[in-house]
């Protein structure tokens, strides 16, 4: 948690002295003090040497439901393609799950204006990192670190082996979309005939 309220206080307060740079806080009564560069640096500087509490809930189901909620979300982005079920007259029809009502899939349209302002909420902000990259997921730790994190878990878990297959089948399995499937009639099969020469894939 220390390390969780360090991170917060430099993002929050940096963003405070971004704000106040460019002219976007209202200080005014008991605050009009701050306008002045000096004072605001002054109370900057005492809000960093101040401890700050983070607060998070110990996960309910323990570990294992957090390790299982965060793999579903790694790779993933808002929405998978199979899920946008139409996309005519500036209105996008998708399905979703309401989880008030027994976890029932349903179908939802908004304008597209909407629907792009929705998925755009799951873009980090400037300096934020992906957690596919951070943390235990680091390309530094990631080896050594899941390796201890499942003997933590469960000592006798059995690892799952890695699988073997082709670009067009990770691509149906992550997307439920056939790469293959004529994208006009939806029932043709497009054939490989040949694959480019090399000259052409290596050129930049």
């Amino acid at each position: 948690m220390q390390s969780l309220s360090k991170e917060f206080k430099k993002r929050y307060l940096g963003l405070l002295k971004k704000a106040y740079l460019n002219n976007e806080l209202s200080l005014e009564g008991k605050m009009a003090k701050y306008k002045s560069k000096q004072e605001f640096k002054s109370f900057v500087q005492s809000l960093f040497m101040v401890k700050w509490n983070t607060y998070a809930k110990r996960p309910f189901a323990g570990p294992e439901q957090v390790l299982e909620y965060l793999g579903r979300y790694t790779h993933r982005v808002a929405i998978s393609n199979n899920r946008i079920k139409s996309i005519d007259n500036g209105q996008v029809c998708f399905e979703y799950r309401d989880r008030a009502d027994n976890n029932t899939s349903k179908t939802m349209t908004v304008s597209a204006h909407e629907f792009i302002r929705r998925f755009l909420l799951h873009v980090l902000p400037h300096n934020f990192m992906k957690i596919r990259y951070f943390g235990f997921l680091s390309h530094r730790n990631k080896k050594q670190a899941i390796k201890l994190i499942r003997k933590l878990i469960d000592p006798d878990a059995k690892i799952p082996q890695k699988t073997e297959e082709t670009y067009l089948e990770m691509m149906h399995r992550l997307t439920g979309h056939d790469l293959l499937c004529c994208p006009k009639c939806k029932e043709g099969k497009m054939t490989i005939i040949k694959g480019l020469p090399n000259q052409f894939l290596n050129s930049s």
